[in-house]
Protein backbone atom coordinates (compact mmCIF):
# COMPACT_ATOMS: atom_id res chain seq x y z
CA UNK A 1 0.00 0.00 0.00
CA UNK A 2 1.32 3.43 -0.64
CA UNK A 3 1.86 6.34 1.93
CA UNK A 4 -0.99 8.35 -0.28
CA UNK A 5 -3.21 5.10 0.34
CA UNK A 6 -2.04 4.53 4.38
CA UNK A 7 -2.86 8.06 4.92
CA UNK A 8 -6.49 8.37 3.97
CA UNK A 9 -7.28 5.15 5.61
CA UNK A 10 -5.76 6.20 8.69
CA UNK A 11 -7.60 9.69 8.64
CA UNK A 12 -10.46 7.76 7.75
CA UNK A 13 -10.47 5.38 10.79
CA UNK A 14 -9.26 8.63 13.34
CA UNK A 15 -12.21 10.49 11.47
CA UNK A 16 -14.38 7.76 12.68
CA UNK A 17 -12.47 6.86 16.39
CA UNK A 18 -13.81 10.80 16.85
CA UNK A 19 -16.86 10.82 16.05
CA UNK A 20 -17.25 7.41 18.45
CA UNK A 21 -15.74 8.47 21.01
CA UNK A 22 -18.28 11.53 21.67
CA UNK A 23 -21.18 9.22 21.41
CA UNK A 24 -20.41 6.20 23.88
CA UNK A 25 -18.64 5.97 26.84
CA UNK A 26 -15.67 3.96 27.72
CA UNK A 27 -16.01 0.96 29.48
CA UNK A 28 -14.86 1.95 32.67
CA UNK A 29 -17.01 4.85 33.00
CA UNK A 30 -20.25 3.05 32.46
CA UNK A 31 -19.13 0.72 35.09
CA UNK A 32 -18.15 3.41 37.56
CA UNK A 33 -21.48 5.15 37.29
CA UNK A 34 -23.89 1.89 36.68
CA UNK A 35 -22.28 1.20 40.51
CA UNK A 36 -22.87 5.01 41.51
CA UNK A 37 -26.39 4.98 40.26
CA UNK A 38 -27.47 1.91 43.03
CA UNK A 39 -25.69 3.66 45.54
CA UNK A 40 -28.04 6.92 45.37
CA UNK A 41 -30.15 7.47 48.70
CA UNK A 42 -32.24 10.36 47.25
CA UNK A 43 -34.90 11.16 45.03
CA UNK A 44 -33.42 13.32 42.92
CA UNK A 45 -30.51 11.93 43.02
CA UNK A 46 -31.73 8.57 41.43
CA UNK A 47 -33.75 10.65 38.90
CA UNK A 48 -30.66 12.50 37.80
CA UNK A 49 -28.99 8.72 36.89
CA UNK A 50 -31.73 7.80 35.45
CA UNK A 51 -31.35 10.87 33.25
CA UNK A 52 -28.01 10.02 32.45
CA UNK A 53 -28.51 6.23 31.56
CA UNK A 54 -31.40 7.38 29.46
CA UNK A 55 -29.56 9.86 27.48
CA UNK A 56 -26.31 7.34 27.05
CA UNK A 57 -29.03 4.90 25.47
CA UNK A 58 -30.42 7.56 23.20
CA UNK A 59 -27.29 8.65 22.28
CA UNK A 60 -26.95 5.29 21.10
CA UNK A 61 -29.95 4.61 19.22
CA UNK A 62 -30.16 7.99 17.25
CA UNK A 63 -26.05 7.99 16.75
CA UNK A 64 -25.80 10.90 17.78
CA UNK A 65 -23.35 12.71 20.80
CA UNK A 66 -24.00 11.97 24.14
CA UNK A 67 -23.75 15.98 24.96
CA UNK A 68 -24.40 18.95 23.27
CA UNK A 69 -21.26 20.15 24.11
CA UNK A 70 -19.03 18.04 22.15
CA UNK A 71 -16.12 20.12 23.47
CA UNK A 72 -12.19 21.39 22.02
CA UNK A 73 -10.94 18.35 20.75
CA UNK A 74 -7.91 16.96 21.96
CA UNK A 75 -5.50 14.33 21.43
CA UNK A 76 -2.66 12.43 23.25
CA UNK A 77 -0.66 10.72 21.24
CA UNK A 78 2.35 7.96 21.68
CA UNK A 79 4.00 7.57 18.77
CA UNK A 80 6.27 4.70 18.03
CA UNK A 81 9.77 6.23 15.79
CA UNK A 82 8.85 3.82 13.30
CA UNK A 83 5.54 4.38 13.01
CA UNK A 84 5.01 5.06 9.29
CA UNK A 85 2.84 7.96 9.70
CA UNK A 86 4.60 9.75 12.50
CA UNK A 87 5.32 12.34 9.74
CA UNK A 88 1.56 12.73 8.69
CA UNK A 89 -0.22 11.99 11.53
CA UNK A 90 -0.31 15.87 13.09
CA UNK A 91 -2.39 16.67 9.63
CA UNK A 92 -4.39 13.45 9.55
CA UNK A 93 -6.34 14.03 13.44
CA UNK A 94 -6.50 17.58 11.96
CA UNK A 95 -8.34 16.15 8.71
CA UNK A 96 -10.20 13.54 11.37
CA UNK A 97 -11.28 16.51 13.35
CA UNK A 98 -13.00 17.97 10.29
CA UNK A 99 -14.47 15.28 8.93
CA UNK A 100 -15.85 14.20 12.75
CA UNK A 101 -17.09 17.50 13.09
CA UNK A 102 -19.83 17.15 9.99
CA UNK A 103 -20.31 13.35 10.14
CA UNK A 104 -20.81 12.95 13.97
CA UNK A 105 -21.65 15.84 14.12
CA UNK A 106 -19.72 17.61 16.09
CA UNK A 107 -20.54 21.35 18.11
CA UNK A 108 -18.55 23.79 16.78
CA UNK A 109 -16.47 24.81 19.85
CA UNK A 110 -12.95 26.00 18.13
CA UNK A 111 -12.95 30.31 18.62
CA UNK A 112 -9.55 32.14 17.32
CA UNK A 113 -8.24 34.10 19.90
CA UNK A 114 -8.06 37.81 19.37
CA UNK A 115 -10.28 37.41 16.40
CA UNK A 116 -13.09 35.61 18.56
CA UNK A 117 -14.80 34.00 15.80
CA UNK A 118 -15.76 30.46 15.48
CA UNK A 119 -14.24 28.30 12.54
CA UNK A 120 -17.17 26.92 12.00
CA UNK A 121 -15.11 23.34 11.95
CA UNK A 122 -12.98 22.51 15.50
CA UNK A 123 -9.98 23.20 13.98
CA UNK A 124 -7.89 26.45 14.96
CA UNK A 125 -4.10 27.76 16.00
CA UNK A 126 -2.95 24.52 17.98
CA UNK A 127 -6.99 23.00 17.36
CA UNK A 128 -7.27 20.37 17.62
CA UNK A 129 -4.59 19.49 20.77
CA UNK A 130 -1.89 17.21 19.93
CA UNK A 131 0.05 16.17 22.72
CA UNK A 132 3.32 14.17 21.72
CA UNK A 133 5.20 11.48 23.61
CA UNK A 134 7.91 9.71 21.26
CA UNK A 135 8.17 6.22 22.03
CA UNK A 136 11.98 4.93 20.38
CA UNK A 137 12.13 1.50 18.51
CA UNK A 138 8.49 1.38 18.31
CA UNK A 139 6.14 1.14 15.33
CA UNK A 140 3.00 1.33 17.65
CA UNK A 141 0.59 4.19 17.42
CA UNK A 142 -1.62 4.80 20.50
CA UNK A 143 -3.68 7.53 20.46
CA UNK A 144 -6.09 8.93 23.72
CA UNK A 145 -8.81 11.06 22.05
CA UNK A 146 -10.77 13.62 24.52
CA UNK A 147 -13.43 16.25 24.27
CA UNK A 148 -13.07 19.05 26.85
CA UNK A 149 -16.26 20.52 27.29
CA UNK A 150 -16.84 24.11 29.14
CA UNK A 151 -18.54 22.75 32.10
CA UNK A 152 -15.61 20.48 32.72
CA UNK A 153 -12.75 23.17 31.88
CA UNK A 154 -14.25 25.76 33.83
CA UNK A 155 -12.70 24.56 36.85
CA UNK A 156 -8.96 23.50 36.00
CA UNK A 157 -6.54 25.55 37.37
CA UNK A 158 -2.47 25.20 38.03
CA UNK A 159 -0.16 27.16 40.35
CA UNK A 160 2.88 26.78 42.18
CA UNK A 161 3.15 26.63 45.83
CA UNK A 162 5.99 27.68 48.13
CA UNK A 163 7.34 23.97 49.21
CA UNK A 164 6.72 25.71 52.92
CA UNK A 165 2.81 24.94 51.55
CA UNK A 166 3.20 21.35 51.17
CA UNK A 167 0.72 18.55 50.79
CA UNK A 168 -1.51 19.90 52.72
CA UNK A 169 -1.25 22.87 50.45
CA UNK A 170 -2.40 20.54 47.70
CA UNK A 171 -4.61 19.10 49.29
CA UNK A 172 -6.08 22.77 49.74
CA UNK A 173 -6.00 23.45 46.31
CA UNK A 174 -7.80 20.19 45.24
CA UNK A 175 -10.50 21.19 47.75
CA UNK A 176 -10.87 24.68 46.94
CA UNK A 177 -11.32 24.17 42.98
CA UNK A 178 -14.33 21.22 43.70
CA UNK A 179 -16.12 22.85 46.30
CA UNK A 180 -15.80 26.23 44.37
CA UNK A 181 -16.43 24.85 40.68
CA UNK A 182 -17.16 20.98 40.74
CA UNK A 183 -21.05 21.72 40.09
CA UNK A 184 -20.29 23.16 36.77
CA UNK A 185 -18.30 20.43 35.58
CA UNK A 186 -21.80 18.02 36.11
CA UNK A 187 -20.78 15.83 38.58
CA UNK A 188 -19.77 12.79 39.57
CA UNK A 189 -16.29 14.24 38.57
CA UNK A 190 -13.09 12.33 37.30
CA UNK A 191 -10.33 14.31 38.83
CA UNK A 192 -7.56 14.97 37.68
CA UNK A 193 -4.43 15.70 39.59
CA UNK A 194 -0.70 16.99 38.23
CA UNK A 195 1.94 17.33 40.41
CA UNK A 196 5.74 19.09 39.73
CA UNK A 197 7.57 21.89 40.24
CA UNK A 198 6.29 24.40 37.69
CA UNK A 199 2.86 25.49 36.27
CA UNK A 200 3.08 23.74 32.97
CA UNK A 201 4.18 20.38 34.03
CA UNK A 202 1.52 20.17 36.66
CA UNK A 203 -1.29 21.24 34.35
CA UNK A 204 -0.56 18.94 31.65
CA UNK A 205 0.22 15.96 34.16
CA UNK A 206 -3.98 16.81 35.59
CA UNK A 207 -5.47 16.44 32.27
CA UNK A 208 -3.20 13.50 30.90
CA UNK A 209 -4.45 11.96 34.06
CA UNK A 210 -7.77 12.27 32.97
CA UNK A 211 -6.79 9.54 30.11
CA UNK A 212 -6.37 6.64 32.90
CA UNK A 213 -8.81 4.75 33.44
CA UNK A 214 -10.94 5.04 36.28
CA UNK A 215 -9.93 1.84 38.49
CA UNK A 216 -5.91 2.59 37.99
CA UNK A 217 -3.66 3.63 41.11
CA UNK A 218 -0.70 5.54 40.90
CA UNK A 219 2.47 3.07 40.66
CA UNK A 220 3.91 4.93 43.82
CA UNK A 221 2.37 3.29 46.93
CA UNK A 222 2.46 7.04 48.50
CA UNK A 223 0.69 8.29 45.55
CA UNK A 224 -1.80 5.32 45.06
CA UNK A 225 -2.81 6.33 48.94
CA UNK A 226 -2.84 10.08 48.45
CA UNK A 227 -5.36 9.14 45.54
CA UNK A 228 -7.80 7.25 47.88
CA UNK A 229 -7.90 9.53 50.49
CA UNK A 230 -8.39 12.74 48.08
CA UNK A 231 -11.34 10.70 46.40
CA UNK A 232 -12.70 9.73 50.09
CA UNK A 233 -12.72 13.41 51.28
CA UNK A 234 -14.28 14.30 48.26
CA UNK A 235 -17.08 11.72 48.34
CA UNK A 236 -17.47 12.67 52.17
CA UNK A 237 -18.82 16.57 50.30
CA UNK A 238 -21.64 15.15 48.84
CA UNK A 239 -22.49 17.37 45.81
CA UNK A 240 -24.11 14.49 44.04
CA UNK A 241 -25.41 13.92 40.50
CA UNK A 242 -25.43 17.57 39.02
CA UNK A 243 -24.33 19.09 42.24
CA UNK A 244 -28.30 18.32 43.63
CA UNK A 245 -28.09 15.88 46.20
CA UNK A 246 -27.18 12.33 46.63
CA UNK A 247 -24.61 10.73 47.97
CA UNK A 248 -20.62 10.43 46.21
CA UNK A 249 -19.02 13.47 44.23
CA UNK A 250 -16.80 11.77 42.03
CA UNK A 251 -15.97 8.77 40.06
CA UNK A 252 -12.25 8.79 41.08
CA UNK A 253 -9.16 10.32 41.65
CA UNK A 254 -5.70 10.18 39.59
CA UNK A 255 -2.86 11.72 40.08
CA UNK A 256 0.45 11.33 38.29
CA UNK A 257 3.62 13.74 39.20
CA UNK A 258 7.38 14.74 37.97
CA UNK A 259 10.26 15.51 40.05
CA UNK A 260 10.16 19.11 40.99
CA UNK A 261 12.93 21.67 42.35
CA UNK A 262 13.72 21.79 45.56
CA UNK A 263 12.07 25.44 45.76
CA UNK A 264 8.64 24.53 44.19
CA UNK A 265 5.61 22.87 44.55
CA UNK A 266 3.07 22.80 41.63
CA UNK A 267 -0.34 21.59 41.79
CA UNK A 268 -2.57 21.23 38.50
CA UNK A 269 -6.79 20.34 38.65
CA UNK A 270 -8.26 19.38 35.66
CA UNK A 271 -11.77 17.48 35.91
CA UNK A 272 -14.21 15.69 33.92
CA UNK A 273 -17.64 15.45 34.03
CA UNK A 274 -19.93 12.31 34.30
CA UNK A 275 -20.20 11.93 30.11
CA UNK A 276 -16.25 11.66 30.24
CA UNK A 277 -15.80 11.61 26.22
CA UNK A 278 -12.19 9.70 26.55
CA UNK A 279 -10.90 6.86 23.99
CA UNK A 280 -8.30 5.16 23.64
CA UNK A 281 -7.14 3.20 20.38
CA UNK A 282 -3.98 1.70 19.41
CA UNK A 283 -2.95 1.59 15.53
CA UNK A 284 -0.35 -0.82 14.34
CA UNK A 285 2.04 -0.38 11.56
CA UNK A 286 0.13 -1.68 8.90
CA UNK A 287 -3.15 0.09 10.70
CA UNK A 288 -4.85 -2.65 11.95
CA UNK A 289 -6.34 -1.47 15.30
CA UNK A 290 -8.16 -2.18 18.81
CA UNK A 291 -9.71 0.03 20.95
CA UNK A 292 -8.42 -0.46 24.48
CA UNK A 293 -10.78 1.93 26.10
CA UNK A 294 -13.86 0.14 24.64
CA UNK A 295 -13.10 -3.32 24.45
CA UNK A 296 -14.02 -5.07 21.11
CA UNK A 297 -15.76 -2.24 19.06
CA UNK A 298 -14.99 -1.96 15.42
CA UNK A 299 -14.87 1.33 13.49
Amino acid sequence: MSKEELTLQFTDLMAKFTSYLGKYMPDDVTKRLTELRAEQNTDIGKLIYDSMFTDLELAKKQNVPACQDTGVIQYFVQCGTNFPLINELQDCLREATIRATKEAPLRHNAVQIFDEKNTGNNTGVRIPWVDWEIVPNNDECIIYGYMAGGGCSLPGTAKVLMPVEGYEGIVRTIFDVITERGINACPPLLVGIGIGGSVEVAATLSKKALMRPIDSVNPNERGAEFERLIEEGLNKINIGPGGLTGVKSVMGVNVEQAARHPSCLAVGVSVGCWAHRRACIKVNADLTYEMISHKGVEL
